[in-house]
């Protein structure tokens, strides 16, 4: 956080911000207690985590301020102690000096209907929304920013904080919305108006798409990066489903198991060839993607850390464009051949390899260099795996760390 705003693709901070569904603007100041007067014998509370948009940072809301984290090398590299005051929701903007945070807890900092724009460099909030109701979710982009109430979206511009869009949206309790983070897409993914819809936003295009994705309602939902595939679950948990998010083409199916779960995230890898999931039966699962990227053979999956982009048609009948034959990575049923006349999940994918944890804790996951994922627990602890690109099976454990218990308490705000 040590950047300025302004060098972050020309993004400059606002000198406030626009107050929503309200007709009064509060002006905006310091962090109230801002001074690190929280006592470090007094164990700060865990309210959420959440990664920043490249998966190399992650932040967390505490009952005291909130932390930031980097991922590799594992540090804390900085936090607000506050004596008194939570934050249910801290947004990162990558790696630079802005935040969105949203208070949370038995004490929390600001209201739940109010977004506060910080700015470390400045060490104060420089603006707020306001709303009727409690905020779900922010998302920021280097262009917008989205928030996210529970029947309604709102996407402002980064530079001007003019409103520019207005979503309404089936219940959304748990804030489901995504965003792509390169500059020549601008996609916005969240539930539509009804039961297990999706809803596609390419502003770029000025194209709205409505899929269909699930009989049950959306529990969890996420995008490329360049926002050209969507990964989705259900609230029932058991199939995590991929599709062009430009015709709305489903182009594969795997299988978490056959149990109802809660899936908690979905992490698709930068190269586009795998996808993790974590849920509360305890278990994270990696699965092979059978997407073709430009440049690459349908025979050979290359292994990379950066990703090409996707070829893609606007038409749902050609489906070899995203399609690469099966590897046979995701093991299936031996009973496959008889597909069509079992029950769907003999012939289903499932699941490449595996790394197990405690159940009914919240984990978010996330792909890290080459063949590594990164997992955070709402129980404050970080873990690094590994997975045989090759055969499969359990992950390694590469690294463990209880990051709120860390010795080392920065107080610079240097990612």
């Amino acid at each position: 956080m040590s950047s300025m705003i302004s060098s972050s693709r020309g993004i400059h901070p606002p000198a406030r911000l626009v107050s929503c569904e309200s007709p009064h603007m509060r002006p905006s100041g310091p962090l109230d207690h801002s001074e690190p007067e929280f006592n470090d014998s007094d164990e700060a509370e865990l309210l959420s985590v959440s990664w920043n948009q490249d998966y190399g940072c992650f932040a967390a809301g505490t009952s005291h301020g909130f932390r930031i984290y980097n991922c590799d090398p594992f540090k804390e590299t900085f936090r607000r102690d506050l004596k008194s005051g939570g934050f249910g929701i801290v947004e990162m903007l990558f790696r630079c000096n802005i935040l969105a945070l949203v208070g949370g807890g038995a004490n929390p900092q600001y209201p739940p209907n109010k977004v506060m724009i910080w700015d470390d460099h400045q060490s104060r909030c420089i603006g707020e929304f306001s709303f009727r109701s409690e905020v779900r979710a922010v998302r920021l982009r280097r262009d917008c920013i989205v928030v996210v109430l529970e029947h309604k979206i709102y996407v402002y511009s980064f530079m001007d904080l003019k409103l520019l869009h207005q979503i309404e949206t089936l219940a959304n309790p748990r804030g489901l919305c995504c965003l792509s983070h390169h500059s020549n897409t601008s996609v916005l993914a969240c539930p539509g108006l009804h039961r297990g819809q999706v809803r596609i936003e390419h502003f770029g295009l000025k194209v709205t798409k409505l899929i269909n994705a699930h009989d049950n309602h959306i529990a969890c939902l996420t995008l490329t990066m360049d926002g050209l595939l969507l990964a989705t679950a259900s609230t029932k948990g058991t199939l995590i489903r991929i599709f062009n998010t430009m015709d709305g083409t489903r182009l594969q199916e795997v299988r978490r198991g056959v149990d109802k779960a809660e899936i908690y995230s979905i992490a698709l890898s930068p190269n586009v060839q795998w996808l993790a999931v974590s849920s509360d039966k305890g278990t994270v699962h990696i699965f092979s993607l059978r997407v073709r990227v430009v440049g690459e053979d349908s025979s050979n999956h290359s292994i990379t850390t950066q990703g090409p982009a996707l070829v893609y048609q606007n038409s749902s009948t050609s489906l070899d464009a995203f399609i690469c034959p099966n590897t046979g990575a995701n093991p299936g049923s031996s009973l496959s051949f008889m597909k069509g006349m079992l029950p769907k999940y003999f012939s289903s994918e499932w699941s490449f390899a595996q790394f197990h944890l405690p159940e009914d804790t919240r984990f978010l996951v996330a792909f890290g260099s080459q063949n590594t994922v990164m997992i955070i627990g709402m129980d404050g602890s970080f873990y690094r795996c590994s997975f045989d690109l090759l055969n499969g099976g359990e992950m390694e454990q590469q690294e463990y760390v209880r990051f709120l218990r860390t010795d080392d308490h920065p107080r610079s705000s240097t990612i």
